[in-house]
């Protein structure tokens, strides 16, 4: 992946969360470092900040698409504006993030674009046990009764639902889940996790989300014997 980005906490933020992932990241700090990387080097993808020092952004995805360089490009920017995706959009972006944001939906977003890019469909719908999250309509069951989540629940449910038996650190999550721009204490993550037990885990005999002393959480169906 290629990451154009001139924001030193923003890139850090990004790259650390996408080595987490496996993905290979390339980081440019200026508008021209990042055209020269894109115009002579071949990417899977690129994230590309549209203020950038040097040269913007939209120039950079114009000259691209000019020369016939089909990598996705995801935009960052602050401006979130209607017109300002039309903008991007219609300049040959794909997709448009609006900051501040979570990794864990850039990394689902680079994800889809992979995907399409590859031709191969991804999950659209995560299971465990007999918990269901549909990914398309953000619909979670629990033995086929609906849950209701908050966004930020569901952001919680899903990163533990893609690491299904794998043990997360609170660090790990507080990283994925929560914003950049947003500094939480573990209590905020404790706080969210009892609720989502209150929705999720209410048979005591049938939990998912267990805790992990001194590490984080797990979300697994364990068989009683």
């Amino acid at each position: 992946m290629l990451l154009i980005e001139d924001d030193e906490t923003i890139a850090s933020f990004i790259v650390k969360g996408i080595k987490e992932c496996g993905y290979l990241v390339e980081h440019a700090t200026n508008g021209n470092d990042g055209l020269d990387l894109v115009l002579n080097e071949s990417y899977d993808i690129a994230v590309i900040d549209i203020m950038l020092p040097k040269r913007d952004g939209l120039s950079i995805i114009s000259e691209m698409r000019a020369r016939d360089i089909l990598t996705p490009v995801i935009i960052l920017s602050a401006r979130g504006t209607v017109e300002d995706r039309v903008k991007g959009l219609k300049i040959g972006a794909d997709d448009y993030l609006t900051k501040p944001f979570s990794i864990s939906e850039l990394i689902a977003r680079i994800q889809a674009l992979l995907r399409r890019a590859s031709g191969m469909p991804g999950p659209t719908v995560l299971t465990v046990g007999d918990l269901t999250m549909n990914l398309e309509t953000r619909v979670v069951t629990r033995n086929d009764v609906p849950v209701e989540l908050k966004p930020k629940e569901f952001a919680l449910l899903e990163f533990l639902m893609y690491n299904r038996s794998r043990v997360v650190s609170k660090k790990m999550i507080m990283d994925h889940v929560w914003d950049y721009a947003v500094g939480i204490g573990a209590n905020v993550l404790e706080s969210h996790i009892s609720r989502l037990r209150n929705k999720i885990d209410r048979d005591p005999d049938n939990k998912l989300i267990h805790t992990v002393p001194g590490v984080g959480y797990v979300l697994e169906e364990r068989k009683h014997t």
